[in-house]
C-alpha cells in the first residue's frame, strides 16, 4: 500500500447483512407461503465495494442469485469463481451475447429487439455441435451450485445453459417507470412471439418500482396492482414463469405483498437503509474511508484556502490536508457541509474539495502529519455515515458509494 487513502470492506458485514434480511424476510406472517429467497444486487462493483470480493461473499451467505448490471459485469464474478446463477439487468439486444453462453448467465428480455437478438443467438448456439459431454454438462462442471446458496431455494433457471436448445431468461415488465421493460398495457400485442418461441424459456417474471423510497407517492400501489394485472396476462398468453420478483431494498422493507418469490436488495447489503426510510434491523456498513493527515499549516486572519480562496478565516486557524479528493469520489460540495474525523473529533471541511487533496479545520487541536482520518465510519465515540453526507449534500448514498474512485485500494477483512 502506498497511498494513504483506502477503503477498508468489511465482507463478514456483508454476510451479516444478508443473513439479517433472510431472517426479517422469515419473520411470522399473515401469510401461509414460503419466505422469498434472495437476488442480491452487486452490479456497479458492487456498489463501489469490489464485486468479486462482495459475490463470493454472499454466494457463502446464502444468497440464491446475484444480479449485475450488464454481461461484462456478470464475466468478472465468474472469473473470480461465483457458482450460483447471475441475472443480467440490462438492455441486451445490441449487445455481443456470446458472453451469456459462455458464463452461463441469465438474461434479462426486456425489450422486442432484446427477444430477438437473444433468440437468435439461443438458435444459433443450439445448432453449434457439442463435444460427447453436453454443454450443459460441461457449464453444470465449470459452475456447480452450491449447496448452501440453493438448498431450499425455487429454482431461477440456468442462465446460458441450453436445456431443449431453450435459452433461461427472466421477463422485465414495465409497470410505470418508464425505462426498460415490456409495457404492462400492450402485453398482448408485445409476448405472442416470445410465448411461441422455441428458444426462450421464461424462467422469471419481474418488474422496477419507481418511488419505493417514498411512502406518500401513489405510483407505489399502482406499480404493484399493474404487476399484478400483467402476471395474469402473462399465464393467458401461456407464459408459465417459475418465480416473480418486484422488490428492492426500500420495498421489501415497505410491503410484504411485494415479496413474491423473490426480493433484490441492494442498498441494504451493505448496511445502509434506503432515505428516507427507517428500519430496526441490525445491519453493520460494510465500507468505510480511511486516510492520514499528510500537512499542517496555519492560516492568517483575512487568507482563505484552495481554489477560490474560499473559508476566509478572521482569526488565526490551523488547517490539515488530507490526500483524497474529487477523483477519489469525494464530492465537491461536501467543503462547508460535511466532516471528517479526527482523533475522535468532527473537524468541518474548508476550503474546496480538489482533485486530490481536502482541507479540514484542525483549529485548536493537537494534530500532526500521520495522524488518522476517518472520512466515512467511526473513530472513538463518533460516526459519519454515506446516509449522513448524502443528506448534508443533497445526493443519495447510492452515488456516493459508486463514486468511490478506482484509484483507492480497496482493503478486505
Amino acid at each position: 500500500m502506498i497511498r494513504p487513502t483506502v477503503a477498508r470492506v468489511d465482507l463478514a458485514a456483508v454476510e451479516s447483512n444478508l443473513r439479517e434480511i433472510r431472517r426479517f424476510l422469515s419473520r411470522p406472517s399473515t401469510s401461509d407461503l414460503q419466505p422469498p429467497a434472495v437476488i442480491a444486487v452487486v452490479k456497479a462493483n458492487a456498489y463501489g465495494h469490489g464485486a468479486s470480493e462482495v459475490g463470493l461473499a454472499l454466494e457463502r451467505a446464502g444468497a440464491a442469485m446475484l444480479a449485475c448490471a450488464d454481461i461484462e459485469e456478470g464475466i468478472v464474478l465468474r472469473r473470480a469463481g461465483v457458482r450460483i446463477p447471475i441475472l443480467v439487468f440490462g438492455a441486451l439486444g445490441i449487445s455481443d451475447l456470446d458472453g451469456v453462453f459462455e458464463f452461463d448467465l441469465t438474461p434479462t428480455i426486456s425489450t422486442p429487439s432484446a427477444a430477438q437478438a437473444l433468440a437468435g443467438a439461443a438458435a444459433k448456439h443450439a445448432a453449434r455441435p457439442t463435444p460427447a459431454a453436453s454443454t450443459d454438462a460441461r457449464v453444470a462442471s465449470a459452475f456447480p451450485p452450491s449447496r448452501e446458496a440453493t438448498a431450499g431455494h425455487r429454482s431461477l433457471g440456468g442462465g446460458g445453459r441450453r436445456e431443449n436448445h431453450r435459452l433461461h431468461c427472466h421477463l422485465k415488465i414495465d409497470t410505470g417507470m418508464n425505462r426498460l421493460g415490456f409495457r404492462h398495457d400492450n402485453l398482448e400485442r408485445t409476448l405472442p412471439e416470445i410465448a411461441r418461441s422455441e428458444h426462450l424459456a421464461i424462467d422469471a417474471v419481474y418488474t422496477h418500482f419507481a418511488t419505493a423510497d417514498d411512502p406518500e407517492h401513489p405510483a407505489f400501489a399502482q406499480q404493484r396492482e399493474r404487476f399484478e394485472n400483467a402476471l395474469a396476462t402473462i399465464a393467458a398468453l401461456g407464459i408459465r414463469p417459475g418465480a416473480r420478483h418486484a422488490a428492492n431494498s426500500a420495498a421489501l422493507l415497505r410491503d410484504e405483498r411485494v415479496w413474491y418469490d423473490f426480493v433484490r436488495p441492494g442498498l441494504l447489503l451493505y448496511g445502509i437503509v434506503p432515505p428516507p426510510l427507517a428500519a430496526t434491523l441490525p445491519l453493520r456498513p460494510a465500507l468505510s474511508l480511511h486516510s492520514r493527515i499528510v500537512h499542517v499549516k496555519g492560516m492568517r486572519p483575512g487568507e482563505g484556502t484552495g481554489y477560490g480562496l474560499r473559508s476566509v478565516v478572521d482569526r488565526p486557524a490551523t488547517i490539515a490536508v488530507v490526500p483524497a479528493g474529487y477523483a477519489d469520489g469525494l464530492d465537491r460540495r461536501m467543503a462547508g457541509r460535511a466532516f471528517m474525523l479526527v482523533r475522535g473529533h468532527r473537524v468541518p471541511i474548508v476550503g474546496s474539495v480538489c482533485m486530490d487533496m481536502t482541507t479540514i479545520d484542525v483549529t485548536g487541536m493537537d494534530v500532526s502529519t500521520g495522524d488518522d482520518v476517518v472520512i466515512v465510519g467511526a473513530q472513538g465515540s463518533e460516526e459519519i455515515t454515506m446516509r449522513e453526507i448524502a443528506a448534508s449534500i443533497g445526493t443519495i448514498p447510492y452515488e456516493l458509494l459508486c463514486r468511490v474512485g478506482t484509484r483507492i485500494e480497496r482493503l478486505y477483512d
